[in-house]
């Protein structure tokens, strides 16, 4: 008998995908739902949320969720608060959330850095522990009901099985944990006031949950009592996936916003700017969710009167005459909050250089090569130690496009390799899921042996992009300085 498939569920800000996976990385059927009410990331509706999930699974045939084994789930960061009977207590919060994180920074005070060193986390950016701070603050009476602080992933994971846990990557990304140890920071706690009762246990991500209810299997559609895998966020989740446990790539996960993760042998190995956590296959990664990139690109296709992205870029593919620089015009992609490398929650995108010449198609070649450089200005800070010398694995939005995939090869002047999965977190759940029922993962899981498109950058637009980058990052300190 073969072994059973596994449910993989992925929870992004613009959508929920569900599908069934084979062991060796075949994917069965698989559906998705659209995500309106969360697209901003900031805020969502938790309720709302599983009735997402459940559409998504529903729209799997009968006869395929009824072969399920086991699941896991993969989803943004954020922070939903609990009752004692697991209802949420107002809107969820999403990973550009920015609430509390004043609040944050004045309780730290002078201990700031040691406790962020010790939690991972170079800077206060939001998360579980400045929500909550937030929320006390400004509805008490909603605070005195929080029994629970969970992530997205966790809550689901809580209606699926009943019990509330959260893997050891998205701990991590509360600001509450000492990464090292895997463990709640007693220190960070204590100053901020906060009982610790409250967090969920920690356990690796492939660990077991518990096993689906009978309301939520019914819900869904799928068996009874299958074990319910612990996951993690979904960009380090997509990560695992698209570079498993080589220490000689470096995943760049195109979506909303690009993650970019390196891994690292000790925690203290990270560049100072980067988040380090847990990784879900063990050790430790470094890195960090960029902010606003493809995002970005959505943004702008919408208001230069494209259908979407897509359509954008192809547009500019088929154009050979802007060159490198968009002559002279200049994009920030940020819209909620700059990230990796930088870190300021205030940043907001911004458009210069911009002259009569100029025309649609060189707004959308300066947003993506915005994109671009602010994923360069990440990897070059994980990739400082090794001379360069890393390759980068693409995976996501930029990965299926020869265009952009070209671009991010000119702009890092690195080789940059493809992985052209369309769903890199939902496969990295489902690798998850299959750990975590103890079925040996085969064929299209297997890093060493997948094969690879390569892209080799162009040594002339390589060092047109030079020059382009370094003027990008003059004009990125003058634009986003907050008075």
């Amino acid at each position: 008998m073969s072994p059973p498939r596994v449910l993989a569920i992925d929870v992004g800000s613009s959508g929920v995908r569900a599908a069934a996976v084979e062991p060796d990385g075949r994917v069965v059927a698989s559906a998705r739902v659209d995500r309106p009410d969360s697209r901003s990331g900031v805020v969502f509706n938790p309720t709302l949320l599983w009735d997402q999930v459940v559409e998504a699974c529903r729209e799997l045939d009968a006869t395929v969720r009824a072969s399920i084994g086991s699941l896991a789930v993969a989803a943004h960061i954020g922070t939903v608060f609990l009752d004692r009977g697991l209802a949420p207590i107002g809107p969820g919060r999403g990973w550009a959330d920015a609430d509390g994180v004043d609040l944050m920074r004045n309780v730290l005070g002078t201990r700031n850095s040691e406790l962020l060193r010790s939690a991972g986390r170079p800077a206060v950016t939001g998360g579980a522990a400045a929500a909550a701070l937030w929320l006390r603050s400004k509805h008490p009476d909603d605070f005195a009901r929080v029994a629970h602080i969970v992530s997205p992933k966790d809550y689901l994971v809580a209606v699926l099985a009943g019990v509330v846990a959260t893997d050891h990557t998205t701990a991590a990304y509360t600001g509450l944990s000492r990464v090292a140890a895997r463990e709640w920071n007693t220190d960070i706690l204590d100053i901020l006031e906060l009982d610790g009762r409250v967090l969920p246990r920690q356990m690796s991500s492939t660990d077991v949950v518990g096993n689906v209810g009978r309301a939520a299997a019914e819900s869904l559609g799928i068996p009874s009592g299958i074990p319910v895998v612990s996951g993690g966020p979904d960009g380090t989740v997509g990560a695992a996936f698209v570079i498993g446990e080589r220490s000689g790539l470096i995943a760049d996960v195109a979506g909303t916003t690009d993650v970019v993760v390196g891994l690292v042998g000790d925690p203290e190995d990270a560049p100072g700017e980067a988040m380090v956590n847990p990784y879900p296959l063990g050790g430790f990664s470094a890195g960090g969710a960029t902010g606003m990139t493809g995002g970005a690109m959505a943004r702008w296709a919408d208001l230069l009167g494209f259908a979407d992205s897509r359509e954008a870029v192809e547009a500019l593919g088929r154009n050979d005459s802007v060159e490198p620089g968009a002559g002279g015009l200049r994009i920030i992609p940020t819209l909620s909050g700059g990230r990796f490398p930088r870190w300021r929650p205030d940043e907001r995108g911004a458009a210069w250089g911009q002259g009569d010449e100029h025309r649609r198609l060189h707004f959308v070649q300066a947003a993506a090569e915005g994109a671009a450089f602010v994923v360069r200005e990440g990897i070059d800070l994980l990739d400082e130690g090794s001379g360069r010398r890393s390759v980068i694995a693409l995976a996501g939005g930029a990965a299926r496009s020869k265009f952009l995939a070209q671009m991010r090869a000119d702009v890092l002047n690195r080789e940059v390799v493809l992985c052209g999965e369309a769903d890199v977190s939902l496969l990295g759940a489902a690798l998850l899921a299959l750990r975590g029922a103890n079925i040996t993962p085969a064929g299209g899981f297997d890093v060493e042996t997948r094969e690879f498109e390569r892209v080799l950058p162009d040594p002339g637009r390589a060092e047109a992009y030079e020059i382009v980058y370094r003027e990008w990052q003059s004009g990125l300190d003058v634009q986003t300085t907050i008075p």
